[in-house]
This record gives structure tokens, sequence and C-alpha cells, in this order.
């Protein structure tokens, strides 16, 4: 079984950055915490400061990606944060390098 990455792109409504890189860094760290299957979750926000944010998430495998987005704290998050986005893109990858 080949790990799960995915790379989350979130674009922030104007005045909201702040309040959603707070919410989103918290939902990493717990889910790295929560989760033995979360190998890495990184928060980045660009340089350029054009309101986007994106995410780099590692499962170890199919079996712990799909515990994750049954999770109820992903349930919680995604409504803390609908009205603080324009937009979401996820990509889904299997992870071929170490």
């Amino acid at each position: 079984m080949s790990k799960i990455g995915l790379v989350v792109e979130y674009d922030v409504k104007t005045g909201r950055m702040d309040e959603f890189v707070e919410l989103i860094s918290g939902h990493g760290r717990k889910t790295l915490e929560m989760e033995d299957g979360c190998v890495a979750f990184e928060v980045m926000v660009p340089t350029e400061g054009d309101g986007k944010v994106f995410l780099y998430e590692c499962y170890k495998d199919a079996a712990a990606f799909e515990e994750h987005n049954k999770s109820l704290l992903l349930a919680a998050t995604r409504e803390q944060y609908e009205d603080m986005l324009e937009g979401r893109k996820i990509t889904i990858s299997d992870v071929i390098s170490q």
C-alpha cells in the first residue's frame, strides 16, 4: 500500500486570513495528535500574499486517509471555515517517493 498525499488550495476571503490560518493550523496539530495514520500536515502561506493558503497532508495508506475524511474533527473544522473561503481545490495523489 502506498501513502496518500494531498494538496489543498484555499482561496481565503479578504480580511479573514489570520483567522483562517489560526483555525487550519490548529486543525493540523489536532489531526497529527489524534490520527496515527496522518504522517504529515503542513500549512503554507505564499510569500506573495495573494489570499491563498496551501496544505500538504500525508497519510500512511488509503484506510488512514478514509478515516480522516470521516472524522468529526474534519467535519467541525469545515463547518467553521465555510464562510471564510471563496473556494477550495483538493488534489489527491499516491506518494511514490520517500
